[in-house]
């Protein structure tokens, strides 16, 4: 009876990783669309009002959600944790996107995110107690300051980073944290109810921020402009996390986040696609340089099954 009970698990924990890998790469195609969609937004429309108005809406699809499900509240020590997720996906990555690409293309914008699945390894293993090889670090320090020396060549004149280059990297150490905090609390909450809980427990922040931004500079965009909007939130903040977060409690952090590794490609091909934004060759080389880091970082890793995962 116990070797039976044992197959059984040992499938169910190979069939939640299929799945989490599909759900995982289902995110990042949406993701992938979000600093172009960024880009054509904050064109015509305030990049606050951008990286806010899109969470007040997205929070609105959120509610609509948790209610037509009777969805249970999370309980004290799961709020605290949905605070750390709304303060990387919610707030900061949205804010510091967009203020940073009102200056920058999203082809280069793709090349500082590349390190992205890095910090989220970072975040998971720190947050774990897990005990990785040293190779794991040296692969992790060596993207970064692959970006680094992208930036460093290509931000301004005078050779230093540029102010939009801070925010694109701020942008990827919240977002990385959110990710991970978010990828872990989805195997209690699952990842419709992960994303939606946070989305709401921002709306103190996100709801008088997007006033106020549209009170300064009120709204008025073409319709493309409006378009992607929509987009961002629709896709960026809502569907698409309960696409990754579903992915990551189902087949852990470390594993799904590895298909983090496409999302620059797509995102530098987007942006060349609809934007007609010139991919330079130092873009390719430095991605490149810095996917190489982060695929010995991931496999660097000592692979483990995740724990079973709520319902998405």
């Amino acid at each position: 009876m116990r070797g039976k009970s044992s197959a059984t698990a040992t499938s169910t924990v190979t069939t939640d990783r299929t799945l989490g890998l599909v759900l995982g790469a289902l995110g990042v195609l949406g993701f992938s669309m979000s600093l172009p969609m960024t880009r054509v937004a904050v064109h015509e429309l305030d990049p606050w009002f951008v990286a806010f108005g899109r969470a007040v809406g997205a929070a609105l699809l959120a509610w609509a959600y948790l209610r037509s499900t009777g969805a249970p509240r999370p309980h004290p020590g799961q709020w605290r944790r949905l605070s750390i997720v709304a303060l990387g996906v919610v707030v900061g990555f949205p804010l510091l996107t967009s203020l940073a690409l009102t200056t920058q293309t999203s082809a280069h914008g793709a090349v500082v995110i590349t390190v992205l699945p890095a910090m989220t390894a970072v975040f998971a293993v720190l947050r774990a107690g897990e005990r990785p090889p040293p190779l794991f670090w040296v692969a992790s320090i060596g993207g970064l300051l692959a970006v680094l020396a992208f930036l460093v060549v290509s931000g301004t004149v005078s050779g230093a980073p540029a102010l939009a280059d801070l925010y694109l990297l701020a942008a990827v150490v919240l977002c990385g944290l959110g990710y991970a905090e978010g990828g872990a609390l989805a195997r209690e909450l699952g990842g419709a109810r992960t994303i939606c809980w946070a989305l709401l427990l921002s709306l103190p922040v996100t709801l008088p921020s997007t006033a106020v931004a549209a009170a300064v500079h009120p709204p008025h965009a073409g319709a493309v402009s409006w378009a992607a909007f929509g987009y961002l939130t629709a896709v960026s903040m809502f569907l698409g996390f309960f696409a990754w977060y579903a992915g990551l409690a189902r087949g852990g952090i470390a594993q799904v986040g590895q298909i983090q590794l496409t999302q620059p490609v797509l995102t530098l091909v987007w942006s060349a696609l609809l934007l007609g934004e010139a991919v330079p060759p130092a873009s390719v080389g430095a991605a490149s340089v810095v996917l190489a880091c982060v695929v010995l970082t991931q496999r660097s890793r000592d692979g483990a099954p995740a724990p079973a995962a709520a319902e998405a």
